[in-house]
């Protein structure tokens, strides 16, 4: 199953940590240098949750990002899914 939100699409996005050694020329040192640049991943918080939709009378099971459930929340399980395209 691929790490993607149901809802808003949210998937896991290449970054990077940049590593620095020294001490600042604003406090007396010759400045940082960049030693190491690493690649990291940054993935979204994926739950996996049940949604009850009482327009439908039924349970839908989603992938979503915490974002999504506070969208949900806000807007309501009905017209959040058919904005999206989920029913």
């Amino acid at each position: 199953m691929a790490r993607v939100c149901s809802i808003r699409g949210s998937r896991v996005r290449s970054g990077g940590i940049i590593n620095r050694s020294g001490l600042a020329k604003k406090k007396g040192g010759i400045g940082r240098h960049v030693t190491k640049v690493v690649k990291r991943k940054v993935t979204p918080n994926l739950q996996s949750k049940r949604i009850w939709i009482p327009e439908e009378n039924r349970w839908v099971r989603l992938t979503l990002s915490c974002r999504a459930l506070k969208t949900i929340n806000k807007n309501g399980a009905y017209a959040t899914l058919k904005k999206a395209g989920l029913i």
